[in-house]
């Protein structure tokens, strides 16, 4: 069920805000705000200075709340290992995200982003940090709630990962009164011959999404529910939550109170026990700074909802590298082109073909033989890197290539019309 030129229909309501922009980093390296305070806001634009601010702090601090303290831990608990593992690799070297491919911009050629030699640096650097103690050992048998409940406590000083996976154990941090042990978000690279592009826009995203099955009972019903919650009535209500409870309106604005506010900060079951949020991604809504008819926005996080929701810490670091918001410390979305091609991540190999079989195989190999090189002795890491590609290239990694090249191209050609 494709949009293509031989059944040009829409079977799904695309999973992202609508005129969205981006205005927080989503993914990448952080760093607890109490190592950069000690330190005294070093510089932090590779992965070299990454580590020696990790470094530094370790010695310094070997317990934190009489629990040894951990350098960077890492998760790679089944599919997430692609967010903490093996996706910063390709952002580290210039990339941006889409899933398990590099696309260059001007040749327009995909390429599994693992199969590069920029990112075997990466790694390289990774088995580096593991073989002098700085990655926690249970990095790569910990499962997701051990990975949260150790951030939870306070000791991980560094994680390199997606923002939406961490944000439950941070707000057991500010709920315990540690916005110290909170993270800072960092445009860490590899060197400095590359550009973070967490800011980069995709353009539009079609692909994922809601749609309605052929065993539907009522589809009717369902299209005026999706159609109800693109009114400015569900928008508010799921952004907003209810008027009177937990919004007041002052001189025709939306104000929620400091203590509502705390608790939509503080608290990972919030919009469990109140309902805000839950018919948000992946249904029908309005992008981050999009405005309703009153002109304020639809979403809370406005840019001076997001200021005026740092705690203290947070705005005093800021402070101190020159910024208002994380977005300052990065590299401008204007200074990288308008992906054609959306997020190819988005792009689904068919079910059932050789392409989905090799593509299967490409990420069982990475999720086994990165772990590995990075775990290996230092002079054993070349060796293991060089299996793992010839081990890519035997399941027919190329072959792969080939075919979301043409994919891809389809898509791009598409998203032109």
């Amino acid at each position: 069920m494709r949009w293509s030129k031989d059944d040009p229909s829409i079977y799904f309501l695309g999973a992202f805000g609508v005129n969205e922009e981006q205005w927080e980093p989503r993914d990448g390296f952080m760093l607890q705000h109490a190592v950069v305070k000690e330190l005294g806001y070093p510089e932090l634009k590779t992965v070299k200075d990454y580590e020696q601010a990790i470094r530094t702090y370790l010695e310094k601090h070997p317990t934190i709340d009489g629990q040894p303290t951990i350098g960077l831990t890492l998760l790679a608990d089944d599919w997430r290992i692609a967010q903490s593992v093996t996706n910063p690799a390709v952002f580290a070297t210039g990339g941006s995200d889409d899933g398990e491919w590099y696309i260059d911009d001007e040749t327009k050629k995909p390429v599994i982003h693992f199969t590069r030699p920029e990112e075997k640096e990466y790694f390289r650097w990774l088995n580096h940090m593991y073989n002098t103690g700085l990655i926690d050992p249970d990095s790569f048998v910990q499962k997701y709630d051990q990975y949260k409940a150790k951030i939870a406590s306070g000791r991980v000083l560094g994680i390199i990962d997606s923002k939406w996976q961490f944000r439950e154990p941070e707000q057991a941090l500010l709920q315990a009164g540690k916005p110290e042990r909170t993270y800072g978000m960092y445009p860490i690279v590899l060197n400095e011959n590359y550009k973070n592009r967490n800011f980069q826009s995709p353009g539009y995203s079609g692909g994922t999404g809601v749609g309605i099955s052929v065993s539907a009972k009522d589809p009717v019903r369902i299209i005026q529910f999706l159609d109800w919650l693109c009114s400015d009535e569900a928008q508010i209500l799921n952004n907003w939550g209810i008027e009177g409870m937990h919004y007041t309106v002052v001189d025709g604005k939306r104000v929620i109170s400091e203590e509502e506010m705390k608790k939509r900060k503080t608290d990972p079951l919030y919009g469990k026990k109140t309902g805000i949020g839950v018919y948000l991604y992946p249904f029908p809504e309005y992008g981050v700074g999009v405005k309703d008819p009153t002109g304020q926005t639809y979403k809370v996080d406005s840019k001076e909802q997001i200021i005026a929701n740092y705690s203290d810490v947070e705005k005093e670091v800021l402070a101190n590298y020159g910024a208002k918001m994380w977005m300052d410390l990065y590299p401008k979305a204007e200074e990288f082109p308008v992906k054609p091609w959306g997020a190819a991540w988005q792009i689904n190999i068919p079910q059932g073909t050789d392409g989905a079989v090799i593509m299967q195989k490409v990420n069982e190999s990475a999720r086994k033989r990165i772990p590995e090189m990075i775990m290996a002795k230092p002079e054993q890491f070349d060796a293991l890197w060089d299996s793992f590609q010839a081990e890519l290239k035997a399941v027919g990694v190329h072959k792969l290539e080939e075919q979301f090249q043409k994919l891809l191209n389809e898509r791009i050609k598409l998203f032109s019309e």
